[in-house]
């Protein structure tokens, strides 16, 4: 754990006590704050107090001994409206910060030359953050991983010189930490998301662009235009490095043809080869894969040990993950594709689908993967966008309506059965799971013990 010294002898206020907010609450009740904390659910109180920290309504509070409202990333800050705490907060003039906010902090206070890789991105932000700890400790550093992707950063240990963080960073995290000045920041692509919180598309980029504002050095996207604004405006004392697919000029590295390509200081050479590497299979992956490679480089890694760790990542869970094969039939589970924009990679990387789809939709629904329709031989559609997604592929694609997970793979299972050529079956939802799941990662695992359970089935090993 971080002990959070900086709120030492003070009081604060927290709100939201699931996924990082208990290890906030104790991280700060470690380093010597007070902590009032206050949560929606019961159980989620009765759990803090266990703990040792103190609870109550923060409605009945005296906000005037609060020195700060910490609040939980996925409480709505701005939008569509302000979370009654916050307002509470705001009329009390107190600020209002998360959890990336006190680790900023605390690293500033105890560490401050301590490497610290933040990383974020509309999508790939997960498997690149992962990639990047990874090739790290193959190098032989002492890596703490963290953040959004599922491990709460305070959880981690405290910042240190000899100690690298690679903390991933969601947009509402970013949104509540206003010191974040990572010696690398990554930025790595920008498309419509999150726009019910962040009310609008110039405003969710600007969000994210903060990461690399204020970065020693940046990693940034070069294959969207909001992210090729940002590279044009971006100040990093150490410059930028420019990272993509289609970028290919002084100062970039790139992927092309299989290869990840460094054109810094005008000499081009191949870094590695993504051949063979099913982890890292599309070409959304290259970008990632280009994105940790650069990171690497900066870290002074050499390309032995980052060929060497390519070889050996093994990929993330709900990711594209490799479930199982039956006969020539693979199962993909890619339940983190909670948007389009996601399921876009997916669709791009394999060919004669059987793709199961469906749950809360996001804006624009499917409309945008029309292009790939052609790749896909039936459809299963499952939660609450089924009818709307019906509409969408309408005479296009075959499809059925499963209602549920468990019917789709089961139909699905069925017509790949039937199937004398090789077929992938496919959970590439393009929504979010919030209808039937409690989030992707129930979803995704809910799909694995299907297909497992399937007979015939020969679990994959990966790659």
């Amino acid at each position: 754990m971080t002990p959070v010294t900086t709120f030492s002898g003070k009081t604060v206020a927290l709100f939201g006590l699931g996924g990082s907010g208990l290890v906030t609450a104790l991280a700060l009740k470690e380093g010597g704050a007070h902590v009032v904390a206050c949560d929606d659910n019961p159980a989620k109180m009765a759990e803090a107090g266990a703990k040792g920290i103190a609870t109550g309504d923060l409605r009945e509070a005296d906000w005037s001994r609060f020195s700060a409202l910490i609040l939980s990333p996925g409480v709505p800050l701005t939008h569509p409206e302000p979370h009654w705490s916050a307002k509470l907060a705001t009329a009390a003039g107190i600020e209002i910060i998360g959890d990336i906010e006190l680790f900023c902090r605390e690293r500033a206070k105890i560490a401050p030359q301590s490497p610290f890789i933040a990383i974020t991105g509309t999508n790939g932000k997960s498997t690149t953050t992962a990639l990047v700890a990874h090739i790290l400790r193959e190098a032989g550093h002492d890596v703490q991983m963290g953040g959004n992707i599922g491990t709460a950063i305070l959880s981690l240990d405290p910042p240190a010189d000899n100690r690298i963080h690679v903390i991933e960073c969601s947009s509402f995290q970013i949104d509540l930490a206003p010191s974040l000045a990572p010696s690398i920041g990554v930025m790595l692509n920008i498309s419509p998301d999150h726009l019910d919180r962040h009310g609008t598309m110039e405003n969710y980029a600007a969000i994210k662009g903060r990461l690399v504002a204020n970065a020693e050095q940046a990693v940034i996207g070069a294959d969207d235009a909001p992210s090729r604004a940002i590279i044009g405006r971006n100040t990093a004392k150490g410059g930028v490095v420019r990272v993509g697919l289609s970028d290919r000029e002084s100062g970039s590295i790139f992927a092309k043809g299989g290869m990840i390509v460094s054109n810094r200081d005008g000499h081009v050479f191949e870094v590695a080869s993504l051949a063979d590497i099913r982890s890292l299979r599309g070409d959304h992956n290259a970008q990632n894969a280009a994105a940790a490679v650069a990171v690497a480089i900066l870290c002074s890694v050499d390309p032995q040990t980052i060929q060497r760790a390519l070889r050996s990542f093994p990929g993330l869970p709900h990711r594209m993950e490799e479930v199982a094969q039956r006969g020539k039939a693979l199962f993909i589970n890619d339940s983190k594709a909670t948007n389009a924009d996601s399921t876009e990679k997916a669709l791009k990387s394999f060919d004669d689908i059987l793709w199961i789809l469906g749950g809360k939709a996001k804006e624009g629904g499917i409309e945008d993967l029309r292009p790939y329709f052609p790749k896909i031989r039936k459809a299963y559609l499952i939660g609450a966008a089924s009818e709307q997604f019906a509409a969408t592929l309408g005479d296009t694609v075959p499809y059925e309506f499963c209602g549920t997970l468990d019917k789709a793979v089961e139909k699905a299972a069925q017509d790949a059965a039937a199937r004398e050529d090789g077929t992938v079956v496919l959970l590439s939802p393009a929504c979010a799971s919030y209808d039937q799941y409690p989030n992707f990662e129930v979803r995704g695992n809910h799909f694995r013990d299907l297909v497992k359970a399937l007979p015939g089935i020969n679990p994959t090993m990966g790659a």
